[in-house]
């Protein structure tokens, strides 16, 4: 079995050496912390987008949807805000099979380049009172174009983070891909909380509530140039030898993308209802939005050090004892959490809930995002983490608020999060247990 990583217990070759029937073993690509860096840098954009829109979706609403009702107008804000998620499967399929194709480093550079138009449209559109109708439309077609990239963003900037891995740490460097989300929340959330205490309402409605996004946008052409001089790790098969189409050839592996959608399944959603939080504290629990605010903080925070512990310690047991206890700790804790959180409302009980569920979703989702690509042989591993995470998420992450939310209203249960989280984590105990081992395999397919 071939590999674009390097087995474990030998050294990286300096020179390209020469697989049977003349193709070409290219050396790993130096993993330093700036090609890391720029190779997550999509995802945590993302995040740090999806943080900030949640911050300030009143202030986006008055600016783009004005209404006589205030509610409708967050209500539009936020219906905009789900219309990015109907592009991302569109996004996995394109982009994941492009990057099967022809390279990571390309799929790359194009999703970033896509997330620039996403965030100059956050940024930059002027007000529906300055331009009318077409303010909104531009908003519009800019979630579309971002929803697009994303979905295609995850799985070649996985495969990569794993195939530029040193020997036996691919756990470790594949998990900063969920680390960076936790660190993005955790930046909009400083953010957030930092413009809202020193900025008016009026001042926020002006101008404040764009300030993060232009944050965002900064950051952009650091990342582009990053990626620009990254090297591919993508291996070609011999010269003269047909190029496999990934499109046709994943009908060949159904049954670990059933699995792995499975996997995305409890992930994605436990992640939202952690989101969710900021919004449950206010509206369900009534404590002040200060508080409130400090679940996504915590949510960060929490999501940054649990995916790096869940990495590390995937390279030392495994990726399925981590993936399995993890998940099971929140099928059984989560709803005596929320139980303790209901009867005695608090900041402390707040966090603590946050913690726990942010927490524990990091430490077996980042080897998740790891095991899954680690699936599929290389032709196919970008495309098939991008059909999985960009369904999974489109489906039950672009859902699953508004799920907990007519689960709230239905039951009139306020522990209606945990309904929706538990059975779900269920599932993917299932995919768990009926996955094999990748973690000790020395080298990945090819």
């Amino acid at each position: 079995m071939t590999t674009g990583s390097v087995p474990v217990g030998s050294k990286a070759p300096s020179i390209p050496a020469q697989r049977p029937g003349g193709a070409t073993a290219h050396a790993a690509p130096r993993a330093s912390p700036s090609i890391v860096a720029a190779t997550v840098a999509g995802n945590a954009l993302e995040f740090f987008d999806f943080t900030t829109y949640a911050f300030f979706a009143v202030y986006i609403g008055e600016t783009f949807f004005p209404t006589h009702d205030p509610l409708v107008s967050v209500l539009l804000s936020v219906a905009v805000f789900g219309v990015g998620f109907i592009t991302r499967p569109l996004g996995g399929l394109f982009i994941g099979a492009f990057a099967d194709r022809v390279g990571r480093k390309p799929a790359m550079l194009l999703t970033i380049g896509l997330i620039t138009v996403g965030t100059l449209g956050m940024a930059l559109t002027p007000s529906y009172a300055s331009i009318g109708m077409a303010a909104p439309l531009i908003v519009i077609a800019c979630r579309l174009i971002q929803g697009f990239a994303l979905g295609g963003e995850v799985g070649p900037s996985s495969s990569y983070l794993i195939e530029i891995a040193p020997p036996g740490r691919r756990g470790l460097y594949g998990s900063w891909q969920l680390a960076s989300q936790g660190i993005a929340s955790l930046a909009a959330g400083i953010v957030g909380v930092a413009l809202t205490l020193a900025l008016s309402k009026e001042q926020m409605l002006a101008w404040g509530w764009r300030v993060p996004f232009m944050l965002g946008l900064a950051l952009i052409p650091i990342a582009i140039f990053l990626r620009r001089h990254m090297p591919e790790s993508l291996e070609h098969g011999a010269p003269g030898e047909a190029v496999k189409n990934p499109l046709v050839e994943i009908r060949n592996h159904i049954r670990p993308i059933v699995l792995a959608l499975m996997l995305i399944l409890g992930t994605t959603i436990s992640t939202y209802a952690a989101i969710y939080m900021t919004t449950y504290a206010v509206t369900t629990l009534k404590l002040s939005a200060v508080i409130g605010m400090m679940a996504t903080v915590v949510f960060g925070l929490s999501t940054w050090v649990g995916s790096l512990l869940g990495g590390w310690l995937s390279d030392l047991y495994g990726r399925k004892p981590v993936m399995l206890w993890s998940r099971v700790a929140i099928v059984v804790l989560t709803y005596p959490v929320f139980a303790l959180l209901i009867n005695h409302p608090s900041i402390g009980t707040l966090l603590l809930a946050s913690v726990t569920l942010s927490g524990l979703t990091a430490i077996g989702g980042a080897p998740s995002l790891v095991a899954i690509p680690e699936l599929f042989p290389s032709h196919v591993r970008a495309l098939g983490l991008s059909i999985a995470y960009a369904f999974g998420v489109a489906f039950f992450g672009g859902t699953a608020q508004i799920v907990i939310t007519w689960l709230l209203k239905v039951t009139g249960n306020p522990a209606a999060p945990a309904l929706y989280v538990v059975p779900t984590s269920v599932i993917t105990v299932i995919a768990i247990l009926l996955m094999r081992e990748t973690g000790k395999d020395r080298v990945l397919q090819h």
